[in-house]
Order: structure tokens, then C-alpha cells, then sequence
């Protein structure tokens, strides 16, 4: 058994951990557009977690963690809190080896992610949407349980598995010049930079971020961590702090933070769906917003970028409810 990890993941953990996973993971396609590259001015090359199984990268994690779990705490389960898609993926994980998974979830957590969570089995205590009620509600289902937690990103272990995707994105598309990355907690954001530090050192890494909850951007800035206060943005999966796992990574191997606009991110997003015919949620358009709103970065260069999921609610396609949109 394979133990969790204690320190930042090697170049070695980030392979282990591929090889833990990669029995119970899809190893998504790398998918293109003409049209894209061309809107872009960039040669664009998406790594598509939105296949990924319970619909986003953070089953990577998810498993990793799951599966390096002492066996002795198998009965007592695992908790976490979490806005919808690291609360599907440690249900479905946990469901895969019998282990019972307790998750807190924010009561305006998207609906289609709270039915996935109890699909999978897990069993799902709301609270209010602030990350000190999370934490405090969290800390009362684990004295109830007993079970340990899981946390979606400040966990050394989850960032191993979510290094995993940049490690087969490289794979694939030999030294891209950049890879650009959605930031939230920043485990995704962490793990691939220590890929790219391991199997691609000349890739520069760019973190995306909602102009609207910009608290890492703030951070890595200021070079201290700055919390997120209040987000206001569509991309649910990203209004949460980077960890101070996280944070200290992030500040040691991102060329940049960039940001963007919603109504960029919701065009970022359209574009994606109307183009390349796949389904993506907000957050994992951000990236390609950040393309769109910093051209010359980008220009003539062959950039990665990570789709990180397609958990949305059709019925609340932003398109739709936002009528400032223009769709061209």
C-alpha cells in the first residue's frame, strides 16, 4: 500500500501516482480547432478533463487519494467539503472501493453536481455558501464519523493526482511554449506546474483566473497570500483561496496569474461548445477567456490548455440567462 504524502510530490510520486490511478482513470484526448486557432492567433491544444470520469480532472485526485489510504481507516470513510466537482469525484472514488464518503456541500451548490454527489453514493450535509461555514460544518460531520478528510486541493497527495493530466498532456504535444491552467484552491494549477518543472522544464505555466474572484492573482502579485473575498463570478469550481500547500508551488513555478472578464469567459465558453462540439462548464473556459483577452502573450504559440470539466447545468446555460451576450 502506498502511502499519503507528507511533503511536496517528486517527479517519481507524479509517475507513481499515474500508475495508481491509471486503472480507474480515463486518459483523456487532446483535441484541436482550426477555428479556434485562428480566433486565438495561438496553435491551441486542449486537455479534455471534461471527459474525465465524474466530469472533471478532480477525479485524479480524488483516486490518488482514495487509493493511498491506510486500509485501517477503509470503515470509517472519508469527508470533504466541496462546491460540486471534487465532492463527485471523492464520491465515485470512494464508491469504487466500498468506502462511505461524507460531503459538505454549500446550499447554492449547482443542482446537477449535488444529484451526481448522491448518485455516487455519497452522503451530502449543506451549509452556507462561505468557506468558514465549510469548514465548521465539516469539522461536525468528522467528529460524528469519525472520517478522515479528504481536502479538495491543500492535500499533497490529491496534487499528485492532478498532476497526472499535464503529465499526459505532455505526452502528447511535445514542449508547448505555455500551458495555461484554471486556478481556484490551485491544486490543478499546482500540479501542473510541477509536472511541466519534471517533464516539460521549457513549458512556461499561466494560471486563469475569474477577473471577478482574482484572489490568486492578488497573491501571487503582492507575493503574500490575499484570501477570496465575496466572488461574483460564474465559474463556481473557482471562488475558492489557494492553500498554503498551494500558494507557496504556485509562487514558485507560474510565469504568470492572468485574468478575465465573465462576459469573456461566458463567450470563451460558447465558443468551445459551438466550435468543438463538447461540453464544458464555465471554469474549464476561463483558460481560453485569458487567451482571448491577452493575444500578444500567446500569439504564435503552441500553448496547452486544461479543460478541467463539463459539470453544468443545461438548463442554466449562461447564454441563455445573460442577454448582454453576443454570441459572434
Amino acid at each position: 500500500m502506498n502511502a499519503p504524502l507528507k511533503s511536496s510530490p517528486l517527479r517519481d510520486d507524479i509517475s507513481r501516482a499515474r500508475k495508481i490511478i491509471s486503472p480507474f482513470i480515463h486518459q483523456t484526448p487532446v483535441l484541436t480547432s482550426s477555428a479556434l486557432n485562428e480566433l486565438s492567433g495561438a496553435l491551441l491544444f486542449f486537455k479534455c478533463e471534461n471527459f474525465q470520469k465524474a466530469g472533471a480532472f478532480k477525479f485524479r485526485g480524488a483516486s490518488h487519494a482514495i487509493l493511498t489510504l491506510p486500509e485501517a481507516q477503509h470503515a470509517k470513510g472519508v469527508a470533504t467539503h466541496s462546491s460540486g466537482n471534487h465532492a463527485q469525484a471523492l464520491a465515485l472514488a470512494a464508491r469504487n472501493l466500498g468506502i462511505k464518503a461524507y460531503i459538505v456541500m454549500p446550499e447554492n451548490a449547482p443542482r446537477i453536481k449535488v444529484e451526481a454527489v448522491i448518485s455516487y453514493g455519497g452522503e451530502v450535509t449543506f451549509c452556507q455558501p462561505t468557506l468558514l461555514d465549510r469548514e465548521a460544518t465539516l469539522r461536525e460531520v468528522i467528529k460524528k464519523t469519525a472520517a478522515v478528510e479528504i481536502h479538495p486541493y491543500n492535500n499533497y497527495t490529491i496534487i499528485a493526482g492532478q498532476a497526472s493530466a499535464a503529465a499526459e498532456l505532455f505526452g502528447e504535444v511535445e514542449t508547448p511554449d505555455c500551458l495555461v491552467v484554471p486556478v481556484g484552491g490551485g491544486g490543478l494549477l499546482s500540479g501542473s506546474i510541477l509536472s511541466t518543472r519534471y517533464f516539460s522544464p521549457k513549458t512556461k505555466v499561466y494560471g486563469a483566473e475569474p477577473l471577478m474572484a482574482n484572489d490568486a492573482w492578488q497573491s501571487f502579485q503582492k507575493k503574500e497570500f490575499i484570501p477570496s473575498q465575496n466572488p461574483q463570478t460564474i465559474a463556481d469550481g473557482l471562488r475558492t483561496s489557494l492553500g498554503s500547500k498551494t500558494f507557496p508551488i504556485i509562487m514558485g513555478g507560474a510565469e504568470d496569474i492572468l485574468t478575465a472578464g465573465e462576459e469573456t469567459i461566458i463567450q470563451a465558453m460558447f465558443l468551445i461548445w459551438e466550435r468543438m462540439k463538447i461540453v464544458v462548464e464555465p471554469s474549464a473556459a476561463v483558460p481560453l477567456a485569458v487567451i482571448l483577452e491577452n493575444p500578444g502573450i500567446f500569439k504564435g504559440k503552441k500553448t496547452g490548455v486544461i479543460l478541467s470539466g463539463g459539470n453544468v447545468d443545461l438548463l442554466k446555460l449562461p447564454w441563455l440567462d445573460n442577454r448582454s451576450f453576443n454570441k459572434h
